[in-house]
């Protein structure tokens, strides 16, 4: 598969086959994260990778829409940094994010972002602060995402070329028109 075919069929998939990912297929994962471009090589990432059912079940709940799919994935990876060892963070944890999830793509795996950066629940916790809890973070992790990663149990078409939005590419400047 190449690259080219990687970014049309990459889809998010949030509904998982009941089947275990084997431990080579997580490891290319996590390599693929490992070897994500960082600003200035900070590599200041951290990933938790979450197969326990119960706390999969809790991360789910660190927010309050959206992140459901996360329970009846086989494997999620949390993915997290410290602000204070790069103020590229967020941008460093989304390559990473974004390079397991190619990955996964070639794998056969399906895969899908839950945000947890910014979000909560109504009674005004932070997804950052209930994920400390589960999994015992440091008080200085931020976490920025949690990627759910299964065999996909639902069929989804390739990206459609003809649905690209064009319009949006500008050449040296937005010009009005």
């Amino acid at each position: 598969m190449t690259f080219q075919d990687l970014v049309q069929t990459r889809r998010s998939h949030r509904k998982f086959q009941d089947r275990e990912i084997s431990g080579d297929d997580v490891r290319l994962l996590l390599r693929a994260a490992l070897m994500a471009p960082t600003s200035k090589n900070t590599r200041s990432w951290q990933f938790i990778v979450v197969d326990d059912a119960l706390k999969r079940s809790q991360l789910a709940d660190a927010k309050e829409l959206g992140g459901q799919f996360i329970k009846d994935a086989p494997l999620a990876v949390v993915v997290c940094a410290d602000p204070t060892q790069s103020d590229c963070w967020i941008e460093d944890c989304s390559i990473a994010a974004i390079s397991m999830q190619y990955q996964a793509e070639e794998l056969g795996l399906g895969s899908c972002w839950a945000q947890m950066r910014g979000r909560g629940i109504s009674s005004g916790i932070s997804a950052t602060e209930i994920i400390r809890g589960i999994l015992n973070l440091p008080e200085q992790m931020e976490v920025l995402c949690v990627i759910a990663f299964g065999y996909p149990a639902d069929q989804r078409q390739p990206q459609n070329e003809d649905r690209l939005k064009w319009e949006q590419v500008h050449i040296n400047s937005i010009e009005n028109d």
